[in-house]
């Protein structure tokens, strides 16, 4: 999968290696909840009893590897910041495929003016009261705060993956992205 390749990789530059034997692990979840990553261990949980497709699986991989890469590169205060857990849910909603339209016409909702944004913003809240006991409210206000700036926040795709081709052609980008200063 492209979008996973390219976070793996970014996240070896970022001096945090993932290793697959000691950083997924595979169990039983209660409710619909389909991963989490947990910041204490590192550990991107995969919840295998409610995955049932292998697209769905690229998609919560990828988003529980853009919370390992905020863990690696911005030390995230996931316990008592909930700003910060709102960012990387805003980031990893928006860089994921969570939002894409295939995705939203699936779940029978799409639009036309501004809905990637709503989608980003509505499951960046869902996912915030899924790991935190807060109210709606209190989860709003934190995505409405960070917003604009996490969502405008690509690293380290460098633009929205709105498709696999996408996630190839900035998996490409990323390559190659320190060629042009290594000569200087």
């Amino acid at each position: 999968d492209p979008y996973a390749r390219l976070l793996l990789e970014a996240l070896k530059q970022s001096g945090c290696t993932v290793y697959n034997d000691r950083h997924f692990s595979c169990e039983d979840c209660d409710g619909c909840v389909s991963g989490g990553f947990d910041a204490a261990t590192s550990q991107i949980v995969l919840c295998q009893n409610n995955i049932r497709q292998q697209s769905h699986m690229n998609r919560v991989v990828t988003h529980e590897l853009i919370h390992a890469f905020d863990h690696c590169r911005a030390h995230v205060d996931w316990f008592k910041n909930v700003k910060h857990l709102a960012c990387s849910e805003i980031r990893a909603a928006n860089l994921s495929g969570d939002c894409t339209l295939m995705n939203e016409i699936a779940r029978f909702k799409f639009g036309l003016k501004g809905h990637h944004q709503t989608c980003v913003r509505d499951r960046a809240i869902r996912s915030i009261l899924a790991v935190r006991k807060v109210s709606k409210e209190t989860a709003e206000k934190a995505v409405d705060e960070v917003f604009d700036a996490c969502f405008n926040d690509l690293e380290p795709f460098g633009r929205i993956p709105h498709s696999k081709a996408d996630a190839r052609r900035a998996y490409r980008d990323f390559q190659s992205r320190d060629r042009y200063t290594a000569n200087l």
